[in-house]
């Protein structure tokens, strides 16, 4: 049986019409209707609140403080990819600053998910480019390990396969299944409209949610008959 290659050029993406729908859904109701499945750690932040990403996942694999295979990714990835980086959660060397992050803007790539630091945080606030990581250090890293590029990665603890869905916001990330998702972009336009008519109803003084009494009986907390 024949290994497969390090580097994996040719991946199947989700749709860019998918694509462009995710992004009008905030990461939190894909992570709803996903089952809260799919979230990256809080580590993962944004370096920007304001800054939101949604795109085909583009994996990197590298060894923690090394970026070699994140500069092949950059000469790889494809206008509208998400470089979804397992750093390991290191923390002791930058994987990327201004120059490699400068080069993914110019490339028009759709953004950078880091498990991992970076650096150059007041160029990249000025740059505009949509990155989120797990913070920063000055330190840089080395370039001479090898890694994985269009692998299954796990970022965040969550698992991310090639072409994956990834949406990010000020909430953090969330990353959807390929196949999987055109239908929950469905569930997602029911949960958002859902959500705008209770939030009517709270403006009309409505704010009991209903369904806490039966909860709270199922959870033991109150007796059969009893109400708060």
């Amino acid at each position: 049986m024949s290994q497969l290659p390090e580097i994996i050029r040719d991946i199947e993406r989700v749709s860019a019409e998918v694509v462009q729908k995710a992004a009008t859904f905030q990461a939190a109701i894909l992570a709803d209707v996903a089952g809260r499945r799919g979230t990256l750690h809080s580590r993962v932040a944004p370096v920007d609140s304001h800054i939101k990403l949604a795109g085909p996942a583009f994996t990197v694999e590298v060894r923690p403080g090394d970026n070699l295979m994140i500069h092949a990714a950059i000469a790889l990835a494809r206008p509208g990819d998400v470089l979804v980086i397992d750093g390991k959660g290191d923390q002791t060397a930058a994987l990327m600053g201004t120059l490699m992050l400068s080069a993914c803007k110019k490339l028009q790539l759709g953004g950078v998910v880091v498990d991992g630091v970076i650096r150059d945080k007041l160029e990249l606030l000025e740059l505009d480019f949509p990155v989120f990581c797990a913070g920063f250090n000055p330190a840089g890293p080395t370039k001479f390990v090898p890694g994985r590029i269009n692998h299954p990665i796990t970022a965040g603890g969550a698992v991310v396969n090639p072409g994956d869905l990834v949406v990010g916001d000020a909430d953090g990330v969330v990353v959807i299944e390929r196949a999987k998702a055109p239908a929950l972009l469905a569930l997602a336009d029911q949960k958002v409209a859902d959500e705008a008519a209770r939030l009517d109803a709270i403006a009309r003084g409505d704010t009991a949610s209903k369904w806490l009494p039966a909860a709270l009986r199922a959870a033991g907390v109150l007796k059969k008959g009893e109400s708060l």
